[in-house]
Formats: C-alpha cells, sequence, structure tokens
C-alpha cells in the first residue's frame, strides 16, 4: 500500500498508529478497521467486556499477532510483513506489564531482571548490576533483590514486573490488567507507581482494564471495545 510522504511524517511523530487495521486472535479477525494514534507521553486506555479485542490489540502491538488488513506502525517498525529478526528490536522499545506477573519462579528477583538484561544485549556487568539496582530503587524494591518471588506479595511481585518493563528505558509501556489480580490498596500503590513513571520520565502508557475508577482516577484517552470495533470515546 503506497502511503504518502505526508502521511509518513505523521506516522513518525507517532509511537503507535493504526489504520484500518484488522485485529486478529489466532485466525479470527476479533477488532476490524481499527483507527489509533498515540503519541510519547500520552495515556491511553482500552476498555470493553472480556472478549472483545483488548489483549489481541497489545499483542499486535507487541507483533505478537499479526493484523490481517491496513496497516499498522509502532516505535518506528512497520508491523504487516514484519521480519522475524525485527521482533527483538521492536519489544526492546516496549515494557509490557502482566496481571499474572510473568516472572521467572526458579530464580531471585536480581536474577529475573539480569535475565531481561542480557537477553536485550548488555555485555556489561558493572552496567548492568547499577541498572538493576536504579530501576529496583524507582519502584521501592531495592532491599529484596535477593528475594525469590514466592517470597513476595502480589503487590511486591507487580513492582518488580514494572522493574522489569522499565530495564531498557522503552518508550511505551504496555500495562495489560496490571492491577486485576490485586487487591484495592495494593492496586492503588501500583497505578501511582505507574502514573508517577508515566510523568517523571515522559514515558507513554497503554492500560487495558475494565476498571472505570481507574479511567477516572487517573484521566487519560479511552478506547472502547465493542461489537468488533474499538473507537476512542468522544
Amino acid at each position: 500500500m503506497y502511503i504518502c510522504s505526508v502521511q509518513k511524517h505523521f506516522f513518525m511523530d507517532n509511537l503507535i498508529s493504526f489504520r484500518k487495521a484488522d485485529i486478529c486472535a489466532g485466525d479470527n479477525v476479533v477488532v476490524y478497521g481499527l483507527d489509533m494514534d498515540v503519541a510519547p507521553g500520552e495515556r491511553v486506555y482500552i476498555v470493553g467486556k472480556v472478549g472483545t479485542g483488548k489483549t489481541s490489540i497489545i499483542r499486535t502491538i507487541t507483533a505478537e499477532n499479526a493484523i490481517s488488513g491496513g496497516h499498522g506502525e509502532v516505535c518506528g517498525f512497520t508491523l504487516e510483513g514484519i521480519r522475524s529478526r525485527d521482533i527483538p528490536r521492536l519489544r526492546r522499545k516496549l515494557g509490557v506489564v502482566f496481571q499474572d506477573f510473568q516472572l521467572l519462579m526458579d530464580r531471585s528477583v536480581r536474577d529475573n531482571l539480569d535475565f531481561v538484561l542480557r537477553a536485550t544485549g548488555w555485555k556489561d556487568r558493572k552496567a548492568a548490576d547499577a541498572r538493576i539496582d536504579e530501576v529496583l530503587e524507582a519502584v521501592g524494591m531495592e532491599t529484596k533483590a535477593h528475594k525469590m518471588p514466592h517470597q513476595l506479595s502480589g503487590g511486591e511481585q507487580q513492582r518488580i514486573a514494572i522493574a522489569r518493563a522499565i530495564l531498557n528505558s522503552p518508550e511505551l509501556i504496555l500495562a495489560d490488567e496490571p492491577t486485576g489480580n490485586l487487591d484495592g490498596e495494593t492496586a492503588s500503590g501500583i497505578l501511582e507507581l505507574l502514573d508517577k513513571l508515566g510523568k517523571e520520565k515522559g514515558t507513554a502508557i497503554i492500560m487495558v482494564t475494565h476498571n472505570l475508577d481507574i479511567v477516572e482516577r487517573y484521566p487519560g484517552r479511552v478506547f472502547v471495545c465493542s461489537g468488533e470495533r474499538c473507537e476512542e470515546q468522544a
């Protein structure tokens, strides 16, 4: 598909640009014709009932799912036809926080974070250790580096998951129901942390949630998934 130079410049100004993109889950299209732009530093919510395509959009942004039609661009990478060797390069620009934490349970907090740094090309041991200390301090977990994940509370595990997500100073954090498994007080702490990181670092945040109280407490742009569409709320 030909894209004029004006459109190319427009896409490059955004971290994310979708144009009439069909979003898939497996072989099935779950969201038709998605139009979405996300600029640096923005907070964007994707809301809707279970099964309406919210998580599929996140998986498309990370190039886990392919788009079956239209155009998608994330952090300078065109999604349609993206080469396998470019997917890790794209993902280094993203930080992802999951509802179920997805920590490696057989290694310590420090080793969880070190695993990510090694996988993304960090070779300087001193620099890697310093970066781990920095992100643990940023999430208030600097005294927990030696702990195993099972020794931490749910809220502490999620803080480590956020530390992992920001290791490579991502341009964009994707948070998929990050407070879904946490009690109200702990969830508030996680939301405050994400809000602080967004404001201090200028990191864009896309959060999938079904909790509209979060949207009211931390305002941002809202996209609603319903009826095989996902459209921005006026």
